[in-house]
């Protein structure tokens, strides 16, 4: 398919990239695109007729919120995190895993692959999506329809698609790329803390409010962050810097500890504004190692203004998302290990957040805790094997997770209404009031 975007200067090679893309997915028989840092489609070997299309058409139509584009770029992003390469779930709870195209110590877009399922279709949650989405009969029909031609994928072999999609990345990060937006974008913004540093020298007053640091530059940055305003956020931090640079005399050590003090700074606007906590702290965490490699301020300025807009992006719209790919992951994993004995905890380590905040979100998606989903799971199981004869009910329990037979038949007595004993006799056929 053609490129949605010039190929000039969008930080990477794209004709080259373009040819890694349809190599990979020819080879795999996997869907693959590649997107700008916008989450925008640059390319795409996929057609009219694949899942992917249909999704976005049926989220135009019913004026869903959550796109294609936010799950790509929430996926993105989690992979720059955590070390080049990430499998996410989209909203129609389809696996797909990205790695991030990056030249120059930057971000420059992604190539991303799938859809492809990671559970039989009888068990994907197509149910769920019809109680979530508000979907009509004959949508949810038309969306089966699609979903049977996804290719079945084991988990296992989706992270090894994941692992080669990363090596593919990185031998398109090694080209050189055009230079011309970026360099446009570092002079405007040199030109700009400039002429603040002129407005500096040659304002009127007492010296000493000249150079006292500006609080309420700062109280209106972490505003504007708050709320997602990249432009205003640039421009009230480009005032600051200058403000740096000229009370500092330019001694690039000390405008170091300063910035330091923005980033600290910038991470908490952005906290504020709703951004995901361990999201913030791993990329303070990344951005903080990187400050002692800068030689110019005009590079330390311009590397302070890429960590602005980036925490800017965690604010601004990808919070639905995250909590999507959080509980199809959550749910997946229930769903291949509900045998054992799994915990809340370990549930959300899968995930990578914390027991509370997974705690919260799961309820508030699910409609249900975490414990009573795990039930509802391991009793639906439970009742498969209480129709086959040849499996004792004493070992039932065992199978689904239940080391307590006792305590099994009173969960499973709460659920149906009756014993796993009188489930049994009956074939499921009735249930007592």
């Amino acid at each position: 398919m053609p490129a949605y975007k010039n190929q000039d200067d969008i930080g990477f090679d794209l004709s080259r990239a373009k040819v890694c893309a349809e190599t990979y997915s020819k080879s795999v028989g996997v869907q693959c695109i590649i997107i700008d840092p916008q989450g925008s489609t640059l390319y795409d070997t996929g057609n009219e007729m694949s899942i992917c299309h249909y999704c976005k058409q049926m989220r135009i139509a019913s004026n869903q919120q959550l796109s294609c584009e936010k799950a790509h770029l929430y996926g993105c992003y989690q992979a720059e995190r955590f070390g080049g390469k990430y499998i996410f779930f989209c909203a129609l709870g389809l696996a797909h895993w990205t790695s991030p195209i990056t030249t120059d110590g930057m971000m420059r877009g992604a190539i991303v692959g799938g859809p492809v399922l990671m559970v039989e279709p009888e068990e994907f949650l197509l149910y769920e999506l019809i109680d979530k989405n508000n979907l009509d009969e004959h949508t949810f029909l038309e969306l089966k329809k699609y979903i049977s031609h996804v290719p079945i994928v084991k988990p296992e072999i989706v992270n090894n698609l994941s692992e080669l999609l990363f090596i593919i990345a990185g031998h398109i990060s090694d080209i050189q790329p055009s230079k011309y937006l970026e360099q446009r974008e570092y002079q405007d913004q040199q030109s700009d803390i400039s002429e603040y540093i002129h407005y500096i020298k040659t304002m009127g007053g007492n010296v000493s409010e000249i150079q006292s640091y500006p609080l309420e530059k700062e109280k209106e940055l972490t505003s504007l962050i708050s709320i997602g305003d990249k432009a205003g956020s640039q421009k009230v931090l480009n005032e600051i810097f200058g403000h740096i640079f000229f009370s500092t005399g330019g001694n690039i050590e000390v405008i170091k500890a300063r910035v330091l003090e923005l980033i600290v700074l910038l991470s908490r606007a952005a906290l504020e504004g709703g951004a995901d906590v361990e999201q913030i702290f791993g990329l303070n965490y990344k951005f903080l190692g990187q400050i002692h490699g800068f030689k110019t301020i005009e590079d330390l300025s311009f590397w302070l203004s890429k960590i602005m807009a980036r925490f800017t992006d965690c604010v601004f719209n990808l919070t639905d998302i995250k909590h999507v790919d959080v509980i199809y992951k959550a749910v997946d994993y229930i769903k291949r290990n509900y045998m054992e004995k799994i915990t809340l905890e370990e549930v959300a380590s899968h995930v990578y957040l914390s027991v509370s905040y997974f705690s919260k979100i799961f309820k508030d998606e699910m409609k249900c805790n975490f414990n009573s989903y795990l039930n509802k799971v391991r009793i639906d199981m439970s009742k498969k094997l209480l129709l086959d004869d040849s499996i004792a009910l004493v070992d039932v329990s065992n199978l689904v997770g239940y080391e307590d037979q006792s305590y099994f038949s009173k969960v499973f007595k709460k659920m149906t209404g009756m014993s796993p004993g009188k489930y049994r006799e009956s074939r499921g056929q009735y249930k007592s009031g």
